[in-house]
């Protein structure tokens, strides 16, 4: 399950896959871990596939497209308030704001496409997640890929999860740490 959700071409993988196939379970073999609830992952699996069947995982181009537009007019307008109102007190903080929002606001732009959930064509999605992170974060592309895989390898696991690789002061809930709970 892990893999066919990492995995969004399946053609593609199966190209590289299949000279690498050296055996099928057979029929009577059980295909998920012995500490997994069969019945849970036989309902995740329904329930992915009628997600699928309904077209939920399907992204709206448009709908990135003037995400991205409402970006870089968001960033526009802040560059043309500090350069018409001057860098007094009242322009800066509103212009600071406006480029608080534009950060976040490409963050999340940056990782649907660092996800290469946006476009059919994974090259499209590598394209636009390096121009936004790069240009407009202020990152470099690998760097993220690097650090989200190993949260989606971990996820959320104290020490393993670079996102919550924090001190444990500062990432406890309750009395225990998260990889406890």
């Amino acid at each position: 399950d892990p893999f066919i959700a990492f995995h969004l071409d399946k053609t593609l993988v199966r190209k590289y896959l299949s000279p690498l196939l050296i055996g099928e379970l057979a029929p009577d073999e059980p295909s998920f871990e012995p500490s997994k609830n069969k019945k849970l992952v036989e309902d995740f699996r329904e329930l992915r596939e009628t997600v699928e069947k309904m077209g939920l995982l399907n992204p709206n181009c448009t709908f990135f497209i003037l995400y991205f537009c409402h970006i870089l007019v968001l960033d526009v307008a802040a560059w043309l308030i500090i350069w018409y109102f001057g860098a007094s007190t009242v322009p800066f903080l509103f212009s600071a704001v406006l480029l608080g929002t534009v950060q976040a606001q490409a963050g999340w732009l940056q990782h649907d496409f660092g996800h290469l959930s946006v476009f059919s064509k994974s090259r499209w999605n590598h394209w636009v997640h390096k121009f936004v992170i790069g240009h407009l974060k202020g990152a470099p592309a690998s760097w993220w890929n690097h650090l989200h895989f190993q949260h989606h390898a971990k996820p959320n696991c104290f020490r393993k999860d670079p996102d919550v690789n924090m001190h444990p002061l500062f990432f406890a809930l309750g009395k225990t740490l998260s990889v406890e709970v």
